[in-house]
């Protein structure tokens, strides 16, 4: 059990700091993270790795030459908010793009997806290759639906390697692609693990039990099995390991026993003894293996083996040298110390000079999320009550949480004249690190590519209106995967979005326009009622779900009606309505 704190709700960022402190000749601290405190060649790709905080060595302790670049660290056991990725990213970012990786865990995927369609859209390449080694999460014939667990060491290894070695995005991207698929991991636990403040642990396995498959934010295993000899438990996982191999395997394997968190490294290297000789028998050859705490999960009592197939290039990279807090191999040249902004400070470079139309629009803006805010408070009880029926009924204080960090930040930065695009960014980063979850991080995204699109100019016509839509809709339909019909937002949204355009571009003003997409939006969520959800967490319990709308669906159409009618009502009463922004809203030709 987790006892050294002083509030529990502090726990991950006191942790994070002390950590800095006492490595700060490989780390520095920024606003979401660790970077390397170690100058980093001009063009060299940034692999910025990452995930909830109480698997140290993973992920900050991997962080220094030869390995990852940046890591953006969430709260225990959950994934860093989309704000928090980018600021990590724009600070680890050397010119030569970016590669996102992280366990393929639905949380991570939503925020650190928002993140790289933020740093694509500012012109910074950003790529994504998710780790997907544990066999125990999903058949091999849907590989892709496995979680990451130890398997993050050997893709983030091999990744950094190739970035340190000069090679470009493509190719790392590719490198990382390659040793995902020939890794795998398979884990048990003997108990569970203990959150800090908690009382007990998130899981208990019986006495004399083992169970098989965890994972590592405190999941149970899949099964429970008799407490196994060290010989046995070697066999049971080598063989499980051998049976999934990728179809090109060969004959040299990486073999990595990790410990969960309180298994000795005593034990460890017994059990390593026993591994290493069945796959010898089995016509292996196992290179440079690891053997200690790599990817834990707090005081758990389990550990894990991961084996990775190599060829001779990912041999190559495997072996190549690396310098971090928790992971040294070989030998690097010392580097120089870099300075970097504190995690106070503002991502350099951010100074914006505001044209007057992009300010006014940016007012105009925060008042409309203000009118957001209004109509969510009004319907929070219900958007909730409609969610318990086949949710967890979150969907109201999650919106309630998100839209009122939004509309607070855009009210103080439109205060101080920040253009449109800066009011919105401010407001999506706020609501994605207020509200979490799914919605959060799918209203962050929406927010921010709507600023994105609207940008800062000197003037603004409709068209600007109709880019901000289909970008506010490509956001969360790139970032959600959703399609019509699975039962969710997006069932509102592209009606939404199609009547509006269809309106716009018969020549219809964009606040005429705005009501005819915002009673499609209506019609369409109603009308969800009579579907089955086939995405997030209302899909275990789609029967209960028919009859009822979607709350994602009807919160957006709530929204949708409130902007149109507050724009189309109040829009005189806004200062400065001789601007660009006005006249744009009357007439989808005007300009200025």
């Amino acid at each position: 059990m987790t006892q050294i704190f002083d509030n529990p709700a502090y726990f991950a960022d006191e942790a994070l700091d002390g950590f800095v402190a006492a490595n700060r000749g490989y780390v520095a601290r920024v606003d979401g993270g660790v970077v390397r405190s170690t100058e980093v060649p001009a063009g060299q790709v940034a692999l910025v790795v990452g995930g909830g905080s109480g698997h140290y060595p993973a992920f900050a302790g991997l962080v220094g030459p030869g390995l990852a670049t940046g890591s953006a660290c969430g709260n225990m056991f959950a994934s860093p908010a989309a704000g928090q990725v980018y600021r990590v990213a724009k600070a680890s970012n050397a010119g030569g793009g970016v590669l996102l990786s992280y366990g393929n865990y639905a949380g991570d995927v939503l925020h650190f997806g928002q993140a790289q369609l933020r740093l694509n859209a500012e012109g910074i390449e950003t790529r994504t290759v998710l780790v997907t080694d544990d066999i125990a999460s999903a058949p091999l014939d849907q590989i892709e639906k496995r979680r990451g667990i130890a398997g993050d060491l050997t893709v983030f290894k091999i990744a950094g390697a190739a970035a340190e070695a000069g090679l470009d995005l493509d190719a790392v991207e590719r490198l990382a692609i390659r040793t995902n698929y020939r890794t795998r991991s398979l884990g048990v636990a003997f108990d569970g693990c203990t959150l800090p403040g908690a009382d007990a642990p998130l899981f208990h396995v019986p006495a004399g039990q083992m169970s098989l498959g965890l994972g590592i934010h405190g999941e149970p295993g899949i099964s429970e099995h008799p407490m196994p000899t060290a010989s046995e438990l070697a066999e049971l996982l080598v063989s499980r390991l051998l049976a999934d191999k990728p179809d090109d395997a060969g004959n040299r394997v990486v073999a990595i026993v990790n410990g969960l968190g309180t298994v000795k490294y005593d034990e460890l290297f017994l059990l390593f003894g026993k591994i290493e000789k069945l796959l010898t028998g089995a016509g292996l050859t196992v290179v440079e293996p690891e053997c200690g705490e790599l990817v834990t999960s707090l005081d758990m009592s389990g550990l894990s083996l991961t084996l990775l197939w190599l060829d001779d290039e990912l041999e190559q990279f495997w072996a190549a040298p690396a310098d971090t807090p928790a992971f040294r191999k070989g030998s690097l040249a010392p580097r120089a110390r870099r300075e970097l902004a504190g995690p106070d400070d503002a991502v350099a470079g951010e100074v914006e000079s505001t044209t007057p139309a992009a300010a006014d629009l940016g007012r105009l803006a925060a008042a409309v999320l203000a009118q957001v805010q209004g109509v969510v408070v009004e319907n929070e009880e219900e958007l909730g009550k409609l969610d318990a029926i086949a949710g967890d009924g979150d969907h109201g204080i999650g919106m309630r949480r998100g839209v009122d960090a939004a509309a607070a930040a855009a009210h103080e930065t439109s205060a101080a004249g920040a253009s449109v695009e800066r009011v919105l960014t401010a407001a999506g980063e706020a609501w994605s690190e207020r509200a979490g979850g799914t919605s959060g991080a799918l209203w962050g995204s929406a927010v921010i590519a709507a600023g994105l699109a609207l940008g800062n100019r000197d003037t603004y016509r409709g068209e600007d209106a109709a880019a901000a839509v289909t970008a506010f809709v490509d956001a969360i339909t790139a970032l959600g995967k959703a399609e019509p019909g699975d039962k969710t937002m997006v069932d509102a949204l592209l009606p939404f979005r199609d009547a509006f355009l269809a309106a716009f571009d018969g020549g219809t003003p964009v606040t005429g326009a705005l009501a005819s997409a915002a009673a499609a939006a209506q019609s369409a969520a109603e009308a969800t009622a009579s579907l089955r959800p086939l995405k997030g967490r209302a899909r275990p319990l789609a029967e209960k779900s028919l009859g009822h709308p979607d709350p994602g669906a009807v919160s957006f159409a709530l929204i949708a009606a409130r902007i149109s009618g507050y724009l189309d009502s109040d829009l005189t009463d806004f200062p400065q309505t001789d601007s660009p922004l006005a006249a744009s809203a009357a007439g989808n030709g005007a300009n200025s």
